[in-house]
């Protein structure tokens, strides 16, 4: 028997997949909606993302001072096989319990944070590569609570973007990237 984040983290790298295969080798210079990084750091970024809570779902640690770059060789295709084991690491029905022994915070706030950088970034990478973005609403409606309330202390540590204030007819992804610092209205352009 599996938890019920498992499947709403498959579905946010579901949807981020397809935009990641889109990425063009010449794309990979263009700036990103994260002004920290153009698409190759992103892409590099989002794969230790991946592979990192891979290790913090089993209660392991992680190493987040330096990025490798991991694109090489197929990494389109490696892309997808690592969300699957991030999906299958966060599948065990005791994977949402205690605390996280490599982030100090509840299991549960960790996978909320990878299942929302896995829907924030797949956005980011949609934007900055011209491509369609379609997130699964289910993890937008379990990720989008989530970061609103980790948004004061992921701000504190640099991680958020101060919020910029929702219109009353922003929807709920357009709140998400906004609680994250993001203009949904962002163009490279």
């Amino acid at each position: 028997m599996t938890n019920m984040i498992s499947p709403l983290i498959d579905s946010a790298a579901r949807a981020t997949d397809p935009v990641v295969r889109g990425v063009r080798d010449e794309q990979l210079g263009l700036p990103t909606p994260c002004a920290d990084y153009d698409v190759r750091a992103l892409l590099n970024h989002l794969f230790h993302v991946v592979i990192g809570f891979q290790a913090l779902a089993v209660r392991g640690t992680a190493d987040f001072s330096s990025t490798p770059d991991r694109l090489a060789g197929d990494w389109r295709t490696r892309f997808r096989e690592e969300t699957v084991k991030l999906a299958e690491a966060w599948s065990a029905p005791d994977a949402l319990e205690g605390v996280s022994q490599g982030m100090g915070l509840p299991q549960r706030t960790v996978a909320h944070m990878v299942m929302g950088d896995l829907l924030v970034h797949g956005w980011d990478l949609a934007r900055a590569t011209d491509q369609d973005y379609r997130p699964d609403p289910a993890a937008l409606d379990e990720a989008g609570p989530a970061f609103a309330e980790m948004a004061p202390m992921a701000r504190k540590a640099g991680v958020f973007g101060e919020e910029i204030p929702p219109s009353p007819g922003a929807t709920p992804f357009e709140r998400l990237l906004m609680v994250s610092g993001r203009d949904p209205g962002w163009s490279s352009r």
